[in-house]
Formats: structure tokens, C-alpha cells, sequence
């Protein structure tokens, strides 16, 4: 599932493809939308809060999407649209075409109704109002269920938006804080909702995820995607296994020796 990083840019993008313009084209191939029909209206502005992308036009209405698993946003020239079905939503004006390709999700909102479907998340760790505040409501949030696994309510985009399994995995390396950890033993949480939101800002405006500083290629990451390989700070092969979260099962990445376990694995 693709990062709050990776979704803010691709927001980024299409704001500065479509804001400003008035749809040329507007193609939705989901069944309950296909009728539907965005032609002449103004883009306002395209944004994205945690994992989800608005793109706001005239008339008070809100094209809501999520990547989930697999999906993506191309821009291209405007042209024809490749033959893909895995097209799922055509945006486009004069110059530009917006593609979105396996998209999980998409809906036709009021923009005034946007809160049910995104009100329920937590602070997002990209939002423009980043500070203080809102990560003082994380903080709040994330111990509101002591006894919970801290990699499962990292994960947990109510809590605290903007987490994937890339980031839950290089957090609790750089931490110290094995995944089973309970909320409730985990030391200085404030310190940890401040690193998960110094590394997505340090990678929100680039491809991939670098945690270790070093952009050579099998060297970006200290443990996710790493089991049986060497720690990089002690020497300890990386172990995985299978974690609870709030979307089903996912593969967790910790050192023995650098994440000592609390009772868990």
C-alpha cells in the first residue's frame, strides 16, 4: 500500500496539472459513475489527507480517490488515452490527462459531505498545518488503546495518518521498539510521532523511501524488506512476520538485537 508520501505527491501533481482548468474530459469506469460527467467544470484544487486524494471542483463537488494496494496516478499530455483496463478514472483538460490505474476507490462526493469519508483519520503528517497540535492529538490518540501492539496502531490511519508498512517497520528500527511492543511501554512516544513525520517530509517530494540517508540501491532501508540479511547497525539477521492491522495481516521487518522483544516474537 502506497505511502502517505507517495499519495501526497501524486496530489501535488495533479493540482498542478488540472487546478485552475476546466475538464475537457471526465471518464469513470466504475459502474455507479459511469453516466457521470465532469465536462466544463473548473478544478479548484487537488489535495491529499493521509492515504486519500480529493480533487475539488466547481460546483461543490469532490472526486474522492484511494490507491489501497496497487494503485496509481499518471500524468501524461493530453492525447488519447491508452487502451488499459486497469484504468479506472480519466481527469483531463486541454493539456493535460490525469490516468488513475488500479485506484481502490473512487467516489463522487458533495465537497461540503467530504468528512464522511475522511473524518474519521487521524492528524495527517503531511497536512499543512503539521505541528504542535496535531501531533500532540496522535500522541493522544495512539494511547488511547494501551495495551495494543504499536506496530498494529502505528498502521492505524485513525490514530495517525499517513503510515504504511515501509515507514511502521524503519520507525520502530530507528526507535529501538520491537513491534509487539504494547502503546502503553513504548518510550517517549512524542519522539517517535516526530520522527514518522520528519521521514515522510524528507521523502514526500522524491521516489522511494530512504531512511538510512543512502540512495544506493539495496541500501535505502535498515530492516523492511531485509529478513535474513545482516542488521546494519549489529550484525543480527532481520527476522518477519505476519502483524495484525487495520486493513488485515501485514509482514513486519525487526532486528532481535536492536528491537529486543517484550513478550511477543
Amino acid at each position: 500500500m502506497p505511502e502517505g508520501d507517495v499519495v501526497w505527491l501524486a496530489a501535488r501533481r495533479l493540482h498542478e496539472a488540472l487546478a485552475g482548468r476546466p475538464l475537457a474530459r471526465s471518464d469513470f469506469r466504475v459502474p455507479r459513475l459511469a453516466t457521470t460527467d465532469l465536462r466544463g467544470r473548473g478544478v479548484l484544487c487537488a489535495l491529499s489527507l493521509g492515504k486519500h486524494i480529493l480533487v475539488r471542483v466547481e460546483g461543490g463537488l469532490t472526486v474522492h480517490t484511494h490507491l489501497l494496494m496497487e494503485g496509481r496516478w499518471q500524468i501524461r499530455r493530453a492525447g488519447p488515452t491508452p487502451h488499459d483496463h486497469r484504468i479506472r478514472l480519466v481527469l483531463a483538460n486541454a493539456e493535460w490527462q490525469a490516468l488513475g490505474y488500479s485506484l481502490g476507490l473512487v467516489e463522487l462526493l458533495r465537497t461540503a459531505e467530504e468528512d464522511k469519508a475522511v473524518g474519521h483519520l487521524g492528524p495527517d503528517l503531511l497536512g499543512p498545518g503539521w505541528g504542535a497540535e496535531p501531533a500532540a492529538v496522535a500522541v493522544l490518540r495512539l494511547g488511547e488503546q494501551p495495551a495494543r501492539a504499536i506496530g498494529e496502531a502505528l498502521l492505524d490511519q485513525s490514530l495517525l495518518a499517513g503510515v504504511g508498512n515501509v515507514y511502521k517497520a524503519e520507525i520502530l528500527f530507528l526507535r529501538g521498539v520491537n513491534p509487539w511492543t504494547p502503546v502503553r511501554d513504548v518510550p517517549d512516544l512524542p519522539a517517535m510521532v516526530d520522527l514518522a513525520h520528519r521521514l515522510l517530509e524528507a521523502n514526500k517530494e522524491r521516489h522511494g523511501h530512504i531512511t538510512t540517508g543512502d540512495r544506493r540501491r539495496g541500501r535505502e532501508h535498515w530492516v523492511y524488506g531485509r529478513a535474513g540479511q545482516p542488521c546494519r547497525r549489529c550484525g543480527a539477521r532481520v527476522r518477519r512476520a505476519a502483524q495484525a492491522s487495520d486493513v488485515g495481516d501485514r509482514v513486519t521487518y525487526w532486528c532481535p538485537r536492536c528491537q529486543p522483544p517484550p513478550d511477543g516474537p
